[in-house]
């Protein structure tokens, strides 16, 4: 009678891509029940049942992409299932989705006790990556149900959307509490807000070994600034396209949300504070700003890879219409300054399939302001940021802190995010010498576009392996979906 193999899978032949390390080194990488096990050179291949040739080429851990929208414009069961496979293509194995009630997603009101269940039901079996979910407080009741949330289902991370006073997801709205379907007598705004926060400190007081996970989460644009500059757009007609979404929603407007939720966030102690999708030199300004006046709350920057590959003139037109808006090219380059300089946590894809039929209007495409918000771009995350971000001297260990590591930190994850002993095998094998032009006809997403078309991008994924089994190889989704469900801290 033999022995049983020592590996499931010998992974040999890379160069391992570790966040907090200094080297990339060539090793092997040994795998049994879907974790790695050993971490090594030259591990012996007749100890496993199989062994795959890496050649050569970086082996990344699976990204965890910590922003997306899976069902925010099609069905929850059918986004799952085709932007997952997007998100595989992309090296993402782990997809962390916000949610909320209210029109758009489910299409439902109520308490997060009825809906969340229903969110669990469609997700499960449709997903090819793992998956969690953020979830936003709406409403009263929603913020009474956090410490439960974070005790029944593993939902450590919770959404303040600060332009949502006047704003839907797309511009103005004259009926809030119709857009959000909640109570008519409630508003959500800077009380709502606050109140929030105040119920993410009492789910860290009620669970003390979750303290360092739960954390609260920002959109920081303000209504109000919003409101007054898009009337001065529209009524001067000077600008069009991205750059009048632009100057609708100006940097300043970032500037000042990011230092009122910063207040709160001190007010009410509550210490995890979230800044979501920075995209300008002024919101960096003030973030920094905040860090000083408030050094107890650990705050974290979050920027997406669209706003680091795209600017107002990127022939993408209304195609790049998001929330917040693409910026100038100097912009793009202040954001590129911090993620060098290390003062950005992590990057992101904010993947939203909006399909090309409903993404721009059919009498007025070229009106960016009767277009939807949000594109996807998941696949392209991991990619992109080795092509500019190696074209700007960024190691590739940095990368890896910045889409693996911190993300998987910050959100209750600890057995994601790194290649080392007793972590998920979720590796992504990557040549960074094979380069394509981005077209959205090879992308697995349904939307059928995407913003980044036409751009060369030097580096391809080439293999994705989640919890030590092939998802994708070479342009192909490999089997069916079987992500799971990442209840936190996993």
């Amino acid at each position: 009678m033999t022995d049983a193999p020592t590996y499931d899978l010998i992974i040999s032949n890379v160069q391992v891509v570790r966040p907090g390390k200094d080297t990339v080194d060539l090793l092997d990488i040994g795998i049994r029940d879907g974790k790695i096990v050993t971490v090594a050179p030259d591990i012996a291949v007749e100890d496993a049942l199989n062994v795959v040739d890496g050649e050569g080429r970086l082996a990344f851990p699976g990204l965890v992409d910590a922003h997306m929208h899976t069902g925010i414009y099609n069905p929850l069961d059918q986004d799952a299932r085709s932007e997952s496979r997007a998100a595989a293509m992309g090296g993402v194995t782990s997809s962390l989705n916000y949610m909320r009630t209210g029109q758009y997603y489910l299409n439902k009101g109520g308490a997060y006790r009825d809906f969340f269940p229903e969110v669990l039901e469609l997700s499960e079996g449709n997903f090819y990556v793992d998956y969690g979910y953020h979830l936003a407080p709406m409403m009263k009741e929603h913020i009474e149900e956090m410490p439960d949330l974070v005790a029944n289902h593993g939902v450590t991370s919770f959404k303040i959307f600060m332009f949502y006073g006047s704003h839907g997801l797309h511009g103005l709205s004259s009926d809030q509490s119709d857009f959000l379907m909640t109570p008519p007598d409630e508003k959500y705004d800077f009380a709502h807000f606050e109140f929030v926060m105040r119920g993410v400190k009492k789910a860290m007081e009620q669970h003390p070994d979750k303290k360092d996970i739960i954390s609260c989460s920002l959109h920081c644009e303000t209504a109000e600034i919003m409101t007054a500059y898009t009337k001065i757009v529209e009524e001067e007609g000077i600008h069009s396209g991205l750059r009048a979404y632009h100057e609708s929603r100006p940097p300043h407007s970032e500037g000042l949300a990011i230092a009122i939720a910063s207040y709160l966030a001190h007010e009410t102690d509550c210490v995890n504070i979230n800044l979501l999708h920075l995209t300008s030199r002024k919101a960096l300004d003030s973030a920094a700003r905040m860090a000083l006046a408030f050094p107890h709350i650990n705050f974290r920057k979050e920027v997406t890879i669209g706003h680091l590959l795209l600017d107002v003139d990127s022939p993408c037109g209304c195609h790049a219409k998001v929330n917040p808006p693409i910026r100038p090219r100097e912009d793009v380059e202040a954001l590129w300054e911090a993620v060098l300089d290390h003062k950005v946590d992590w990057i992101v894809s904010d993947h939203a399939c909006c399909k090309e039929e409903i993404k721009t209007d059919n009498q007025q495409p070229d009106q960016i302001f009767l277009a939807k918000s949000g594109f996807g771009g998941t696949e392209y995350l991991l990619s992109g940021l080795i092509s500019e971000g190696g074209r700007r001297g960024m190691s590739y260990n940095h990368m890896a802190e910045l889409v693996s590591g911190n993300p998987a930190k910050r959100f209750g994850l600890p057995s994601k995010g790194d290649i080392a002993h007793g972590f998920d095998a979720d590796i992504i094998l990557v040549d960074p010498n094979e380069g394509f032009v981005v077209s959205a006809e090879n992308s697995p997403s349904t939307q059928g576009y995407t913003p980044f078309e036409g751009q060369e991008l030097t580096a391809t994924v080439k293999q994705t392996y989640l919890r030590g089994e092939l998802i994708y190889d070479n342009g192909t989704i490999v089997g069916e979906p079987k992500g799971q469900y990442l209840k936190r801290p996993i």
